[in-house]
């Protein structure tokens, strides 16, 4: 072996196309066409990739193969048990591109997200042969688990606020600073957040992208009201918020929050928008339908589904051989994608009384 010769594959990890790719000192499209008997590749050339493959005992995952040559295959998702509109509403748009894709999914459920329960998931999707996994969990202890899985196939993590994992999501703190500024454009002169749950990248970030917009325009930054995804916890955060006279805008971090908060202070006598104007986030199918119907920041979860089971395919057919990235495609060193919210205004925003 020469000096410029990588050693085989780290123990514990299956060698893949790229570590063939690398010992035979060619690019992965090669190796693929290789694998393929494609022609048009120099004798010497497949000799090298041919005995690379032999080294390194490279096997190509079946399910794999199957979704790179068309003939079905299985893709894997993790996600929780939890019937929230937001991944609930994901993992049926997967099911739907993965029928229109002629794959089959095979869907895990954890009702919690401690490191043994997603990663005794993780491993039973392994062992149903899935090509590759999508992760539709988007809360802290999900990726922290994730991080230390050693996973034989591509992971692509949905609304994963970063950390390392190929990710498909929507610019959560965008969407809040369209709501927050959307309100201080009416002419209120600060907005209150009701938050998401602690440990969820969505809350976090769309608490971050409401406190950005205040303090880039000088405003007072109320205190935070912690919440939920609930309409419960949003009548509670708006019973209290019904106390405070000089609240004239409020940001929830979702729409059944949002339902909440107009709920409890219209009771407490304060309506909506007559004195204090509300903006949900998620755009869900009842939003239009809420009294008065909700002005929110719509992000479209088919497309996130859609998105996800995409790069997945993607970064399958390259690993294992199947069709190379398309010129205009990310490869697999940039592969996450950020999908735009848009701000949808309805009756429940208006200018405050003067």
């Amino acid at each position: 072996m020469s000096a410029l010769t990588p050693p085989a594959s780290s123990p514990g990890r299956s060698p893949s196309i790229t570590d063939v790719a690398a010992r035979a000192g060619v690019s992965i499209q090669t190796v693929s066409r290789v694998l393929n008997s494609a022609p048009k590749v120099a004798v010497g050339t497949r000799q090298r990739v041919q005995q690379a493959i032999a080294e390194l005992g490279y096997r190509r995952n079946p399910a794999a193969r199957a979704l790179a040559t068309g003939r079905g295959g299985v893709v894997g998702v993790l996600t929780s048990s939890s019937a929230l509109y937001g991944p609930a509403s994901v993992t049926a748009a997967l099911g739907l591109a993965a029928t229109e894709a002629g794959v089959h999914l095979a869907v895990e459920h954890v009702v919690d997200y401690e490191v043994d329960s997603v990663r005794h998931a993780l491993s039973r999707l392994e062992d149903q042969y899935a090509a590759g996994v999508v992760v539709v969990a988007p809360v802290r202890e999900a990726y922290e688990a994730l991080a230390g899985a050693q996973l034989l196939v591509p992971v692509v993590a949905v609304s994963s606020g970063g950390g390392g994992a190929t990710e498909v999501s929507v610019d959560h703190r965008a969407g809040a600073r369209l709501a927050v500024q959307h309100l201080l454009d009416l002419g209120h002169e600060t907005v209150w957040h009701v938050r998401g749950p602690r440990g969820w990248y969505e809350a976090d970030q769309r608490e971050q992208g409401w406190r950005e917009v205040l303090e880039g325009a000088g405003r007072e930054v109320p205190p935070v009201l912690e919440g939920a995804w609930s309409a419960d916890a949003g009548f509670r955060a708006g019973e209290l918020l019904a106390r405070v006279p000089e609240v004239t805008a409020v940001f929830a971090a979702n729409d059944p929050s949002a339902l909440g908060v107009v709920r409890a202070l219209t009771e407490r006598g304060r309506s909506v928008p007559g004195e204090v104007s509300v903006v949900g986030f998620d755009d869900v199918p009842e939003s239009a339908f809420f009294l008065p119907p909700l002005t929110t920041v719509r992000q479209e979860f088919s497309e996130l589904g859609r998105t996800a089971l995409r790069v997945v395919l993607q970064m399958v057919e390259e690993l294992d051989g199947g069709r190379p990235a398309q010129d205009g495609e990310p490869q697999a060193a940039a592969r996450s994608v950020q999908l735009q919210p848009e701000l949808v205004v309805r009756r429940s925003t208006a200018p405050p009384r003067v």
